[in-house]
Parts: C-alpha cells; sequence; structure tokens
C-alpha cells in the first residue's frame, strides 16, 4: 500500500465514473469501502487526515456488545453488537483477543443484578460466545484482581468480551481495500461536492493537501462517514442543514501494568456520576476510563479536562488500593464520538442515540452518523443496501460477514509481530539479514527499527506523527518515551521517504507540540 501508487487513481481519463466515493478514513468509512470493493464497485475512499486520525484510534480498546447498553433496555442494539463481535474476532484474529473481565460486587443486591444481566448478556451473543458468565467468591476475585479493595468485597461476576489495536485495525482495513481493488487516500481533504443542473450530486472535488493538487472525482454514489464532521459535509450539499451529529468526548489515561498486574480487566458497572469505567489490560499497560462529556466545538485534536481526568483517577482509587496519581499517568488521550442526534433538537441529550442512523438527502448524498467499532462490519452493509434500495447501485451481495483480514493457517514466529499478520514473515526476515534492525528503539515501547522502515514503504504515513500514534502505539503507550524516540524515528522516514534534514527538524517540531495534549 503505497501512496503515490493510490494518488495516481485520482488521474484517470476525464470521463472515469468511479461507482462509490467515501468521504471518510475511520472505522466507518474504511468499512464501507471495504464492504463496496469486495462486492466489486469501482470505489474510492478520502480522508482529509490520517486513517483512523479521530474517533477511531481513540477508543476503550473493546470490541463488545456494550453492557451498559443492556441494563439502559437497549437489547437489540446488544443483540447486534454481539454478533458483530463474533465475527470481528474471527476475521482479524491477529489484531483481536479474548478479555475477560471482572465487575467487583460490594453487595448481595449486586451479586444478584449483575450476574442474572450478565446470564442474559451469554444468551443474546448465542453461537458467537466468548465465554461463559459466572459468580466467583472474594478470595478467587482478589486472586484475579490482587490490587481491588478487599473491604465490603462480596465477590466477582466473571464475563467476557474482546478487545482490539483500534488504529492497526483501520490500517489493515485500508490495506485490503485496495487488495480489492479500491482506492485509498489519505491527506485529502474535499472542498465541494459536485452537482448537475437538477442538483444531483455527481462527485466531489478537493485537494490532495501533501502535493497542493486539486482533483474532481465523479462518482454515481457519495457516502459521507466523516464522523464528527458529519454536518460540515451536508453544509456542502444544503447550506441550510440542520445539525444532525451531537458530539461527546470520552478521555481515558494509561496507567503502568504494576495497576493491573494480573490478565483479567475490571468493569465498574456504576460510577458516581452514573458511567461506567472500564481498566483494561493492553500491549503491557493499562487503559482505564471512559468519560461522556457533551461538546459543542468540534476539533482534529481534543484535549482532556482536568475533572474528566480527575473522574477517572478518583473512581479507580476508589476500587484499586494502589491508587494511582496523576504522576503515574503514561499517557492521556481524548476522542470525540459522533452520536447521532435529533435534528429538531440538537441541544437535547436525552435524544442523542448510541445507535447509528444512515439518511439519504433529495440530491443524492449518502450518510451515516453515531454507530460504534465493533458494529462497523454491519453498519457498512446497510449503507451500501441503502443505496442499492435507492437504485443507485446494481444489486451485489454482501461478502464481508466471514471476510478474513488474515489468512488461515499463516505461522509466525514472532508474537509480537503478529499485528502484521500475513506480512510480518517479510519484518522477521529483515531482522534476520540486519540484525541491527531487530533493537527495540527504546526498552519502555514495543517497536523495533524493522517496523519503522516496513511502515514507511506499505502503510502510507505522511508525516513522524502517522507513525507515532497509530501505525505504532507509541504515543498512546507511553507518551515521554515517544518523545525520546521521536528524532530517530523521523530519521528513518526521511531516510526511507527521501526526506532531507529540514522535514526532520520540522517533524519533531510539530510532534512535540502535539505530545502537550497527551500528557
Amino acid at each position: 500500500m503505497k501512496r503515490a501508487e493510490q494518488t495516481a487513481l485520482l488521474k484517470q481519463e476525464k470521463d472515469f465514473l468511479w461507482d462509490i466515493t467515501v468521504i471518510g478514513g475511520g472505522a466507518t468509512g474504511l468499512g464501507i469501502a471495504v464492504d463496496a470493493a469486495t462486492r466489486g464497485y469501482k470505489t474510492i475512499l478520502l480522508e482529509k487526515s490520517d486513517f483512523a486520525k479521530g474517533t477511531s484510534s481513540r477508543s476503550t480498546k473493546l470490541v463488545h456488545g456494550g453492557v451498559r447498553y443492556l441494563a439502559q433496555g437497549d437489547v437489540l442494539l446488544v443483540t447486534e453488537a454481539l454478533r458483530e463481535r463474533g465475527r470481528m474476532l474471527k476475521n482479524a484474529p491477529h489484531l483481536t483477543g479474548n478479555q475477560e473481565f471482572i465487575i467487583p460486587a460490594y453487595s448481595w443486591w449486586d451479586v444478584i443484578l449483575y450476574t442474572a444481566g450478565l446470564k442474559f448478556y451469554d444468551l443474546l451473543s448465542g453461537r458467537l460466545s466468548l465465554g461463559k458468565s459466572y459468580f466467583i467468591n472474594p478470595a478467587k476475585t482478589l486472586k484475579r484482581l490482587p490490587l481491588l479493595n478487599p473491604e465490603g468485597l462480596k465477590g466477582g461476576i466473571v464475563y467476557h468480551d474482546g478487545q482490539f489495536d483500534d488504529s492497526r485495525m483501520a490500517v489493515e482495513m485500508a490495506r485490503h481495500c485496495t487488495v480489492n481493488g479500491a482506492g485509498v487516500i489519505n491527506y485529502f481533504e474535499v472542498r465541494e461536492l459536485l452537482k448537475d443542473e437538477s442538483g444531483r450530486i455527481t462527485g466531489v472535488r478537493g485537494m490532495d493537501t501533501v502535493t497542493g493538487g486539486i482533483y474532481s472525482i465523479r462518482s454515481r454514489l457519495v457516502i459521507n462517514a466523516t464522523g464528527v464532521f458529519t454536518d460540515e459535509i451536508h453544509r456542502m450539499d444544503d447550506p441550510e442543514a440542520r445539525p444532525t451529529v451531537r458530539p461527546s468526548q470520552g478521555v481515558h489515561i494509561v496507567l503502568d501494568r504494576s495497576f493491573l498486574p494480573e490478565d483479567s480487566a475490571i468493569m465498574i458497572p456504576r460510577t458516581d456520576d452514573g458511567r461506567v469505567l472500564f481498566a483494561i489490560p493492553w500491549y503491557d499497560r493499562v487503559v482505564a476510563g471512559t468519560t461522556d462529556t457533551p461538546l459543542d466545538i468540534v476539533t482534529n485534536e481534543p484535549k482532556a479536562l482536568d475533572e474528566e481526568i480527575d473522574f477517572i483517577l478518583r473512581t479507580a482509587g476508589k476500587y484499586l488500593v494502589k491508587k494511582p496519581r496523576r504522576s503515574d499517568v503514561l499517557c492521556i488521550f481524548a476522542g470525540l464520538r459522533p452520536l447521532a442526534a435529533d435534528p429538531d433538537n440538537p441541544a437535547s441529550t436525552k435524544e442523542v442515540s448510541r445507535r447509528h442512523k444512515i439518511t439519504l438527502s433529495s440530491s443524492g448524498l449518502l450518510s451515516i452518523t453515531g454507530g460504534k467499532w465493533t458494529s462497523y462490519r454491519r453498519m457498512a452493509e446497510e449503507t451500501i443496501n441503502r443505496g442499492i434500495r435507492a437504485g443507485i447501485l446494481e444489486k451485489r451481495k454482501c461478502v464481508t460477514r466471514n471476510y478474513s483480514f488474515c489468512p488461515s493457517g499463516v505461522k509466525l514466529r514472532s508474537e509480537r509481530l503478529k499485528i502484521y499478520g500475513s506480512r510480518a514473515d517479510v519484518i522477521e526476515r529483515m531482522i534476520e539479514e540486519n540484525p541491527d534492525l531487530g533493537e527495540l528503539l527504546d526498552p519502555r515501547l514495543p517497536y523495533t527499527r524493522a517496523e519503522i522502515v516496513w511502515i514507511c514503504h506499505n502503510e502510507m504515513p505522511v508525516n513522524l506523527e502517522d507513525v507515532m500514534a497509530r501505525r505504532t502505539r507509541s504515543l498512546i503507550l507511553d507518551a515521554r518515551a515517544s518523545s525520546d524516540i521521536a528524532p530517530e524515528v523521523a530519521a528513518i522516514m526521511a531516510r526511507e521517504l527521501k526526506h532531507g534534514d529540514d522535514w526532520v527538524q520540522n517533524q519533531i517540531k510539530e510532534y512535540n507540540k502535539l505530545l502537550i495534549n497527551y500528557l
């Protein structure tokens, strides 16, 4: 997957017509592009920054049905998500895993309530279950969670959900778009929707922000999958369009693994303000969160509020004997959820839904809002089917339910490199031929020089942040450690991508400015 090859697709002959143009390179847009490409539609995806730059790389790292949605009575949403959870773990085994969770119970009412609720959760997952839930006594609970506060503990309820690497999944999806004949271009900003004399959308016009080139792209169908920026595209279609998205900020902190030394995760189902809090082992760290703060302003780099950080630390401290402090935080990251809102009452949080919505404007703009990572595949299937029902696309069957992102039978010598799937053996051979490439960039981070070299040539990074934040997870795992290796990574990128010393210095400077929001 090379950017020059992808941007060359923009230079098709003047009368070339794409079947589908997808705007947005997050989980939703990439899922739609994979679905469309595997059905055989001529598809191109355009992302104004990097793949999964926004919300899609800042999740809780869960592939889950949503226990809290079950508590809210949304059985249909949970059932759909549980089915998709099973498919995602089956289709991307190199990037997903079965994670054991424990809900600590400090009253017998909680024992009864959560045991019963999770049995229903098991029932809804059906044949795609990841494991049955069950109650364990206080001694067994503390054996699995040795730092859990023992005072008043009645026991724990064990259940299973999935976890994954969100941005690596996004990169894998982008690659499989290209494998199936689609084009995917990052750092391409759509600036205008093209229309014919009748006002029907016929394509888009935008700019490759790396080269400055302006391109017009003709297409039968344009799909708006831009998450929290959905309404910006709506206003390109209709300047009077009403808001359809209500952004909500979710903040997470990353801690050392010593705060959760065993393999079980903690789920706190009811915090002081009615939220849910997770503490999850992930890449030998602990990811804790999240918050749910309605926002009015949408930015590319949302910043965690002090009260959100304090809420997570305070809540975790109530359940752990080793209480995390600000000085223990390795990274703070914030993401904006694109919640589908009621256009007639966009300010009302009561109308905001976790469910996705698909709409088709009178001019032919197909938009999808809301949803969650776990349901990306189903959302994509429904979106393309909507285009078929509207008569815009030729009818073709969806094939993604059992589409594998990693061929069965792939055997890896390095468990650590499994995130690269079937391409890990190339990196292993690079290290065999040049052992220096196999050295870790920093003992605090699980990445080698070989990976940076390989990423440069195969995963379309444009700048240092792309590599540090999303191709590797260095920024998320330890922001300070990522700052320390930034000069070496920038130098490797410059060598492999043919940039000069000025580029290196500029990238380090920009990256250090970015780090402020993560520390």
